[in-house]
């Protein structure tokens, strides 16, 4: 079982002081579902911001044993994508945003052109192709999570995914088909997708998707072999 993701030392504090977690040390290996806990404010997304390196922090993220910036920052995230629960929107439209993605250099050279891929993906999970050409601004808060987390897997270079809470905003039919897709994703032999850390505010779905737990509490993260209550 090969090891995608060494987390040793990390911590992360806030421009007024405040440690937001410290100390962190963790392992992502190839089939993991890590799912990760804790209250509202408790560093989650912060945590998963300092893996995407979107963060300053001290300590190390080592992707295969080596740094982000060994790789060059843009070729990391290829390979270890964040997709986050509220993306900032762009201007333009989902289509607009698919084809600067797809220029990207770092992109290019993994998989070519993506546009149609995405599209695909979301139409199984209910949006209708015609939303790629609306402005991000007139799409609800659940086609904006569709779209977004269609993207971040069509992509289909990442081998870990970084997930914070990319069902909030949907009903529970369409929390499961994307649930279902993802985890089928992970096993497919046909995917780069190897691994998975996952926000979740929902016992219900840690239980469905998880494979090990993650607590983060009090400036602290431990690791739990059930899931935490």
């Amino acid at each position: 079982m090969s090891t995608l993701l060494q987390v040793q030392q990390l911590s992360c504090t806030a421009e007024n002081g405040l440690v937001l977690f410290g100390n962190v040390e963790f392992v992502v290996n190839e089939g993991d579902v890590v799912v990760v806990t804790g209250k509202s404010g408790s560093g989650k997304s912060t945590l998963l911001k300092s893996l995407a390196h979107f963060n300053l922090y001290s300590g190390h993220v080592l992707y295969r044993g080596r740094a982000p910036t060994s790789y060059g920052i843009p070729e990391y995230r290829t390979k270890v994508a964040y997709v986050p629960q509220r993306p900032s929107l762009l201007p333009g439209t989902p289509r607009s945003f698919l084809r600067t993605v797809s220029s990207f250099k770092a992109r290019q050279k993994h998989k070519g052109p993506i546009v149609d891929a995405p599209i695909n993906v979301a139409q199984s999970w209910g949006i209708d192709p015609q939303l790629w050409d609306r402005e991000w601004s007139n799409l609800s808060g659940g086609e904006v999570q569709r779209i977004s987390l269609a993207t971040g897997l069509a992509l289909n270079d990442a081998e870990v995914l970084l997930l914070d809470e990319p069902t909030s905003a949907l009903d529970r039919e369409s929390c499961l088909l994307v649930e279902r897709f993802i985890l089928d994703n992970l096993k497919s032999p046909e995917t780069d997708l190897k691994a998975i850390v996952w926000i979740t505010h929902s016992v219900e779905q840690a239980e469905r998707v998880g494979t090990r737990f993650l607590q983060v509490s009090g400036g602290s993260c431990s690791e739990d072999q059930s899931l935490p209550v």
